[in-house]
């Protein structure tokens, strides 16, 4: 039997009648939201992207490898003792300049000049052993004589007569001994004699001083054992070059002959002038085994300046000119971007979609093996689908325009096709050309640089005049000109 509802409680609320109530509330707490993102996104997708243009111009591109390197002689001579010993004379300084022939050490010759008279009496005793041998060869020969002649009148036995032919025998063996002996001890002499000229160390041809690593009474190690021991270079100080690394996929763009575009730190604002004159066949790899690791080839550019005195090891840049292409049509680089041939999507879009895809079928243990392999696979798949374009302003919005460039410079690529002289390009902010611009995206210009206090100037005074007609969009336009100019600089 049901209790009736008791004046000091509440009556039970119907929970059909809320519950109801309740959707009711919800539903259209969400259509609201939806209204407002809805209109968020058509406002958003009706705004103009603000940006910065330039012309496509008609100019001269000039192809640059550039690379860091050091100063260094052309011409340079390693000076090491080839006979070891003490530095018992040393008559010069670095950065004196000496003369072929002049002499720049010399070393203790004491030991060396003991060799030579040892082997000067060797030769000697060597060449009495000589007469000698031939004085018995002589007896021996008229002892065969005397027994012959006896011999045939039967005076002496068959046995003597073998006695006296090999006595002659070995006295011509001891004979020719003893000139082999001679031509021994005086090729040893001759060895001696040259062991002990090498103490004294004369320059090699005309230049300077300008490495000395031993000082007077320093002992030296000869280059017969080990390396040996650099007393000092001399090097020819009036041809100085460049010798900088370049990158293997650069390097295949140098050539001999090439102009060269030298900056040298120590000359602050000084350009030099200077040519290839020798590439390297053989390339030296930093880091090997490594994330870092590089492969670079030496480039060596001739830099001859008369009047300025240039010294080893200094620091410099150098710009190679490999490659001139004249009346071309050119616009700043920061304008060319890229984009999918077949959806127009970025190399961002790209990536993320990747990700996402590779999130998906990963699995781990042998299927994650096949997947680095599709990855590598689709990643190739993903460069050959990409192409250059540039964005053009027509009619206040950016027409996308797939181009073919070529050379490049500094500041400036060239387009082969797909852009005409005089056309407007967009070339800014990066973050635009590279992201954010698609094909009838509404455009903005920005104010030029130079205008740029001028249009402030302006704006601070209309809004003196008539505050109520200020619009933030222009205040936020000037705010952002630094930023654009930044972002235009970005590769």
């Amino acid at each position: 039997m049901a209790q009736p509802d008791s004046p000091l409680r509440p009556p039970t609320a119907k929970p059909k009648k809320s519950r109801k109530k309740l959707y009711w509330i919800l539903g259209g707490s969400l259509l609201f939201v939806a209204l407002c993102v809805g209109a968020a996104m058509k406002s958003r997708g009706d705004r103009a992207i603000s940006v910065t243009t330039e012309k496509a111009v008609i100019k001269t591109i000039t192809q640059l490898v550039s690379a860091t390197g050091r100063i260094q002689p052309e011409v340079e001579v390693k000076i090491s003792g080839e006979v070891a010993g003490e530095i018992i004379e040393l008559p010069v300084v670095e950065g004196q300049m000496v003369k072929q022939g002049d002499l720049l050490a010399r070393i203790k010759p004491d030991y060396y000049q003991a060799q030579v008279e040892q082997q000067q009496a060797l030769v000697a005793s060597a060449k009495a052993t000589v007469l000698q041998s031939e004085a018995q060869a002589e007896k021996a020969e008229l002892d065969f004589n005397q027994v012959d002649t006896l011999r045939l009148r039967g005076l002496v036995s068959e046995t003597d007569f073998n006695s006296a032919r090999s006595a002659v025998r070995v006295a011509r063996a001891n004979l020719a001994s003893s000139h082999a002996n001679l031509l021994r001890s005086e090729s040893a002499l001759r060895q001696a004699e040259d062991q002990l000229s090498k103490t004294t160390i004369l320059a090699p041809r005309d230049g300077t001083i300008s490495i000395l690593n031993s000082k007077l009474g320093e002992r030296v190690v000869a280059t017969g054992q080990f390396s040996g021991t650099e007393i000092m270079r001399v090097a020819d100080l009036e041809k100085m070059e460049v010798r900088v690394n370049v990158n293997e996929n650069d390097v295949i763009n140098v050539k001999i002959a090439d102009t060269a575009r030298v900056r040298i730190d120590a000359f602050q604002g000084r350009e030099f002038r200077g040519s290839v004159r020798e590439i390297a066949n053989t390339a030296r790899t930093a880091g090997q085994g490594s994330a870092d690791e590089v492969t670079n080839f030496e480039v060596r550019i001739s830099v001859n300046e008369p009047g300025v005195r240039l010294r080893p090891g200094m620091s410099a840049t150098a710009d190679i000119e490999t490659q001139v292409v004249t009346d071309v049509v050119a616009v700043p680089s920061q304008c060319v971007a890229v984009r999918t041939k077949d959806d127009n999507k970025t190399t961002e879009e790209v990536r993320t979609q990747r990700t996402a895809e590779a999130a998906q079928k990963q699995s781990g243990g042998a299927a994650t093996a096949v997947n680095d392999a599709q990855r590598r696979e689709q990643e190739r798949l993903d460069r050959e689908n990409l192409q250059r374009i540039v964005f053009v302003r027509v009619a206040g919005k950016a027409e996308m325009r797939k181009v073919t460039t070529g050379l490049m410079d500094n500041t400036h690529t060239e387009i082969v096709s797909g852009l005409k002289e005089g056309e407007e390009v967009v070339t800014g902010p990066y973050r635009a050309v590279t992201q954010e611009l698609k094909d009838a995206t509404k455009i903005t210009i920005q104010p030029a640089k130079k205008d740029g206090k001028a249009d402030a100037k302006k704006t601070e005074a209309k809004a003196d005049e008539k505050k109520p007609e200020a619009k933030p969009s222009e205040v936020k336009t000037g705010a952002a000109k630094p930023e654009s100019k930044t972002e235009m600089k970005k590769p």
